[in-house]
């Protein structure tokens, strides 16, 4: 991962609210849905970050904090679309039953990959500041405080077009980790010769 650059940046800044997701979706599932509005959207990242919160600072090992904030990324984020988006066109040659354990796989991998830091990250917590209309979703600003560090911006993307409010994307000062996950993803695939079980296997490991 030495050439992800939102890796790098988890690494220079500590970035904790990044475990939360690994990536999300820049095309949404279509399906019916009520109208999603600015204190709905507001109202999801203030729970999600409310909960990240209480385990950053639960004491626990950080073995433990895996599963916890792998039940966060669940509860919160758009698990599905953000799993295909990240795979990009190899989605459309997987079956349904690849499909299924990619996303299982990529859930754990990523719960695991940005959880590795929780200990550095013991102390801080995030707050949300602003939210705002952006084209068909909502951008939800908040700013992360780490001891001994300065503050840094975190935006979550929400929309609610596969029928709940989730979010789908976070941009961390500037860098969009949706797309940083994407090019690691296609990486170790590439690395696999296409090989989605391959992948899988991989994900799991990691």
């Amino acid at each position: 991962m030495q050439n992800d650059p939102f890796a790098r940046a988890v690494l220079t800044r500590r970035i904790f609210g990044a475990t939360l997701v690994g990536g999300a979706a820049m095309a949404l599932v279509p399906g019916a849905a009520r109208a999603l509005d600015v204190d709905s959207a507001r109202a999801l990242i203030d729970k999600a970050i409310g909960d990240v919160n209480n385990v950053i600072n639960s004491g626990k090992a950080e073995a433990a904090m895996f599963g916890d904030f792998e039940k966060i990324f669940v509860k919160y984020a758009d698990v599905p679309v953000i799993a295909r988006s990240a795979l990009g066109v190899a989605a459309r040659q997987a079956s349904d039953g690849q499909m299924k354990a990619y996303t299982k796989a990529f859930q754990g991998y990523i719960s695991r990959k940005y959880g590795r830091r929780f200990r550095e990250f013991i102390g801080g917590k995030i707050e949300v500041t602003d939210a705002r209309p952006v084209k068909t979703y909502f951008e939800v600003i908040s700013v992360a405080h780490l001891q001994g560090e300065s503050p840094f911006d975190l935006r979550w993307h929400v929309s609610n077009k596969s029928g709940r409010d989730l979010f789908f994307n976070i941009i961390i000062e500037g860098v969009n980790m949706l797309a940083s996950e994407r090019t690691e993803i296609g990486a170790m695939l590439d690395k696999r010769g296409g090989d989605i079980d391959a992948l899988i296997g991989d994900l799991n490991s990691i």
